[in-house]
């Protein structure tokens, strides 16, 4: 057991700014033949890799729900359950719409339900750590996500590169990710959460996500094998990994969760969730224009 002396100083109520609201809204996306089958920069590998991570959020953030709702119980601040009930119905609407997105990759041709009963088993044994561990993975995977959602919503060249098909789904997806980037966080701190468990589990969490993420991906890339190329596949992992890469540039963010006093609003990028979520709600669909507060249950 990852256990310290004293747990964090617990925060009195939730640290979310004002100006952020929590509400799930259903968008109800589609994807058909508008959509091509690499849709981020015309690269073979990129597209993959974003239809790879794309299989692990239904079933990944049920998990994130779950490690929730094992505490709602227990937290006493009015203004962080109302915040726990809106992250529930985000992470319900982001597996609906993954679900989608996910369905149409099955349709061409890729491994879908093959890798789903893999990150089952991989969920499964998860589920035997203690509670408040799961919790603490569910903390650190939503700093991941926090961090991705940030930098697809400051980087315009990265938005550019996705084919507009797809983009509304990953910026809506993005806004809400930002909107309760701080929920689980705050839970962890109200339930006991201690330095060592978050950190710890960050680490491991970061390295889970990079091996699955990736094996993922090779399947995936492996079932394409026809339309593989040596120069997309070199200019892709520069793209993710090189000067200025959508993952390399995420690494300071990263470390910054090791900080003793580290908060998730420490950043405070509410700002672009004013600024993008005007555009996005022009993509609702007609039948959910008036909101859906259905949750996974």
């Amino acid at each position: 057991m990852l256990r310290t002396k004293t747990a964090e100083s617990k925060a009195p109520v939730s640290n979310t700014p004002e100006n952020v609201s929590i509400k799930p809204q259903r968008m109800g996306f589609e994807f058909g033949e508008q959509v091509p089958q690499y849709w981020l920069n015309n690269s073979h590998l990129l597209s993959h890799t974003m239809n790879a991570l794309s299989v692990l959020f239904p079933q990944g953030e049920q998990f994130f729900v779950d490690s929730v709702r094992y505490y709602r119980d227990q937290i006493s601040d009015p203004k962080l359950k109302a915040e726990v009930r809106g992250f529930i119905g985000q992470e319900a609407m982001h597996s609906l719409e993954h679900d989608a997105m996910n369905q149409h990759v099955r349709d061409r041709g890729m491994p879908v339900d093959e890798l789903e009963k893999h990150l089952e088993v991989i969920l499964g044994i998860t589920k035997k750590l203690p509670k408040r561990h799961q919790l603490a993975i569910t903390c650190g995977l939503e700093h991941l996500t926090a961090m991705m959602a940030d930098m697809l919503l400051e980087r315009s060249d990265v938005r550019e590169d996705m084919h507009e098909s797809m983009r509304p789904l990953w910026m809506w997806h993005a806004i809400e990710e930002t909107e309760h980037k701080a929920v689980t966080y705050d839970v962890f701190q109200e339930v006991g959460g201690t330095y060592a468990e978050r950190a710890f589990y960050l680490a491991f969490s970061t390295a889970a996500l990079g091996v699955v993420a990736s094996y993922f991906t090779t399947r995936m890339v492996l079932n394409d094998r026809s339309n593989f190329s040596l120069k997309d596949a070199a200019k892709s992992v520069w793209r993710m990994w090189g000067k200025d890469g959508t993952f390399s540039s995420l690494i300071p963010t990263w470390l910054e969760y090791f900080k003793p006093g580290f908060h998730p609003w420490d950043h405070d990028n509410s700002e672009l969730i004013a600024r993008f979520k005007e555009e996005i709600s022009a993509h609702i669909a007609p039948q959910y224009q008036n909101g859906n507060r259905r949750t996974l249950q």
